[in-house]
């Protein structure tokens, strides 16, 4: 299974898309740190849809509790400052892909410290970032796109169409 964690999320909005791609690859959610919303929100309901039912949301109070409870072996980061583009790199399937909160991305010293697992998305220059849940999904399906979409494909042999 992957794993898309948040660090200190702060729109609902951005979050219940997330789920929602979550609940339709069987990706497991983690929100980690401060959240900058209630779980009961609103627009995390309203941008999940009937879908939050479908997400197991784990919440940690931070990355180091996560990794020393999971034993978290298998991870990338996702920030704008690495030199690795997302899709030149090989993930594992129990992979753990991280992103940092809207206003500022990942801290500078986790970066740092795991520079060798930050992975990029290319925009054009002058661009600050991606919506948070757009990285995600980017990141998300570049991974499953490795496994060949285990377990997405049904059983005919013939991918799902998702206009319907």
């Amino acid at each position: 299974m992957m794993h898309i964690v948040l660090v200190n999320p702060e729109i609902p909005q951005n979050t219940g898309n997330i789920a929602r791609t979550c609940a339709s690859t069987g990706t497991e959610l983690i929100l980690c740190g401060k959240i900058g919303f209630s779980l009961e929100d609103k627009y995390l309901r309203r941008a999940g849809m009937d879908y939050l039912r479908g997400v197991d949301i784990k919440v940690f109070p931070d990355l180091d509790t996560l990794f020393s409870e999971r034993g978290v072996r298998h991870f990338r980061l996702a920030t704008k400052k690495a030199r690795i583009r997302y899709d030149r790199v090989g993930y594992a399937e129990d992979e753990y892909l991280i992103f940092g909160c809207e206003s500022r991305g990942l801290d500078e010293e986790l970066i740092r410290k795991h520079w060798d697992r930050c992975v990029r998305i290319p925009m054009n220059e002058g661009c600050r970032s991606l919506n948070l849940a757009v990285a995600a999904a980017v990141v998300l399906y570049e991974a499953l796109r490795q496994s060949d979409f285990s377990p997405l494909s049904d059983d005919t042999g013939r991918d799902r169409n998702v206009f319907g």
